[in-house]
């Protein structure tokens, strides 16, 4: 997957935001209900592209076991958060997926009445 397609994928969750909110004005975030779902650094230094996403914890173990292409995450918790390296063995469904996974294990994480007034949306 190449990062338009994993922007545009991003942008096209539910009630989706991006902006650069970090002092290093390359890491491009993506948001739901002002909470971080995804990141990526659009300029990286190896030139290849990784983005961090939010996963549950067990599906986080299994899928870093299964692809060379997810690993822990980076500047985040190792256990909910992957590093995945869009071009990798990992297929770009799987990548697809994750994202709207990511978004939907932040909506969760929030309160009952935010988690309603997502679904409003």
């Amino acid at each position: 997957m190449d990062i338009e397609t994993f922007r545009n994928h991003c942008i096209s969750v539910k009630g989706a935001t991006e902006s650069f909110p970090f002092i290093d004005p390359d890491i491009l975030v993506f948001k739901v209900m002002n909470k971080m779902f995804a990141y990526i650094d659009i300029t990286p230094k190896d030139g290849v592209f990784k983005a961090c996403m939010k996963c549950n914890p067990e599906r986080s173990l299994l899928l870093r076991d299964r692809y060379e292409g997810i690993a822990h995450g980076t500047h985040t918790s190792h256990s909910a958060w992957n590093t995945v390296t869009l071009d990798s063995d990992v297929p770009d469904s799987l990548i697809s997926e994750l994202i709207l996974h990511s978004a939907d294990e932040v909506i969760a994480l929030l309160p009952k009445k935010q988690q309603e007034a997502y679904k409003l949306l």
